[in-house]
């Protein structure tokens, strides 16, 4: 049997390529949508991807189940959960298709797989066991998607805070419980294989080692052991869960319904200077700069974005762009290709065009259309704070804001101020901060783009707020 684990670090998503050497066919698990890169680790393996699995309806990235679909592949896809949570683009399709429920079993060459209705995190989750055949009667592991983590369970949460499906949270999370008690049941040796890692928004508190076991799950992680009573599970998994990224939603949304087909990688055309400025105002586009976020405060173009290039980059550009908006990218020609993946992979196909940061640092040198922005110490916020046209914003989550805040400060997650940026006051001067300054750098370019008054906080939070009285 061939196993490999497929690692996309921005995502913290893992992907499964399983495979029968003895009869060369293979399966990939929760593939994401830039399928070429499951096809070519197949092909260096003699493999040939003949299915395609999914273990839900994914809230953070679009699937590639369809455009291995599109190819004739076979895809195995959830038929539990209620008529809200079904594959409606499979179900009225014509693509090779099988639909599982709990109980059902189907083989890859010699690798046999056993599904298991897994729900909670979402209403149609399921798990599949692996087995062995050409070594074994039983299995060795259990591909757990976004049911159990290492050191973590998926949170319930999502279909009310990220879908808007209201009053679900705590249904959803007796839900998990009952399935939590169910994986008490399972064998100990079994390998758990999980659908994402630390930092992924899936969960609030994954573990950094990439695979674990049953029984290690069952006696070290938090989640499984506060799950000794119902109440106590529900009140423990829901409480400090992040705000998800604004395009939650719209990745539930179209996993249901049918992701567009890709086909092929956006090819953004290289831009001059002058048409990049004409990008950087109107309405439907918008240009997105990924240099450090100094180097954005001291110059930027007017009415960019930013949104430096690190492992924060698709969930600041899917929080802060919508999906018909054409993209235009302020970026290294190395990192161009990887940047397109990554928003391809939640959707942001408008990918028009590029640019460097050196082309464009020259531009701004002598430009009526350079822009700054003034940067300010917890020191200088506390003095500025006393006047009334000035109000403090804090971007970090709301389960930080609690534990302590400035004095008078208005709370929005960074990821979720586009949609709440009408609450803030344009006749006020916005003080934005977070815990380092790297979220409210992002908060900052969306503020000043929609023409708020704004001073960015470039500064660490919590030796500051040791020392001064807490508002909690």
């Amino acid at each position: 049997m061939y196993f490999k684990q497929i690692f996309e670090k921005k995502l913290a998503q893992y992907s499964y390529l399983i495979g029968c050497q003895a009869t060369g066919e293979a399966i990939i698990i929760d593939p994401m949508r830039d399928i070429d890169r499951y096809k070519k680790i197949a092909e260096d393996e003699g493999l040939d991807i003949v299915a395609a699995a999914e273990t839900h309806i994914h809230a953070d990235y679009l699937t590639g189940l369809r455009e291995f679909a599109e190819e004739g592949v076979t895809i195995y896809a959830s038929d539990e959960g209620d008529k809200d949570w079904k594959y409606e683009w499979v179900k009225s399709s014509d693509y090779n298709y099988v639909l599982v429920n709990d109980g059902d079993r189907f083989s890859i060459g010699n690798i046999h797989f056993g599904v298991t209705h897994t729900p909670g995190h979402t209403p149609e989750h399921v798990s599949y066991t692996v087995t062995d055949g050409a070594a074994a009667n039983d299995p060795m592991g259990i591909l757990t998607g976004d049911f159990i983590f290492v050191g973590d369970v998926g949170r319930p949460d999502l279909l009310e805070t990220a879908a808007g499906q209201k009053g679900v949270m705590k249904s959803s999370a007796r839900t998990l419980y009952k399935s939590v008690e169910q994986f008490k049941s399972m064998p100990e040796y079994l390998q758990v294989w999980p659908g994402h890692g630390s930092g992924s928004a899936c969960g609030k508190a994954l573990g950094l080692v990439p695979e674990s076991t049953v029984g290690y799950e069952l006696r070290y992680n938090p989640s499984i052991q506060a799950s000794d009573d119902e109440q106590q599970f529900v009140d423990y998994i829901l409480e400090g869960q992040p705000e998800p990224p604004l395009y939650f939603a719209r990745m539930k949304r179209d996993n249901r319904s049918g992701p567009k087909v890709l086909g092929s990688l956006p090819n953004p055309q290289k831009m001059t200077v002058e048409g990049l400025v004409n990008r950087a105002t109107p309405e439907g586009s918008a240009v997105v700069d990924t240099r450090e976020r100094t180097d954005f405060m001291d110059a930027h173009l007017k009415g960019s974005l930013l949104s430096t290039y690190n492992k924060a980059f698709n969930t600041v550009v899917g929080s802060y762009v919508k999906e018909d908006e054409d993209i235009y990218l302020i970026i290294e020609e190395d990192y161009l290709e990887e940047a397109v993946r990554d928003l391809i992979r939640i959707g942001l196909d408008n990918i028009k065009g590029y640019m460097t940061p050196d082309e464009l640092e020259q531009y701004l040198e002598n430009s009526e259309n350079t822009e700054r922005v003034e940067t300010i110490t917890f020191d200088d916020a506390a003095e500025l704070i006393e006047d009334s046209q000035y109000q403090a914003l804090d971007v970090r989550k709301l389960s930080e804001f609690n534990e302590g805040h400035v004095n008078g400060a208005f709370n929005i997650a960074h990821t979720r101020l586009l949609e709440r940026k009408q609450e803030l006051d344009k006749d006020k001067t916005w003080l934005v901060y977070c815990r380092t300054g790297v979220r409210a750098s992002v908060a900052t370019s969306l503020l000043l783009r929609d023409g708020f008054n704004v001073k960015y906080v470039n500064d660490n939070v919590e030796p500051w707020l040791a020392n001064k009285q807490l508002e909690k």
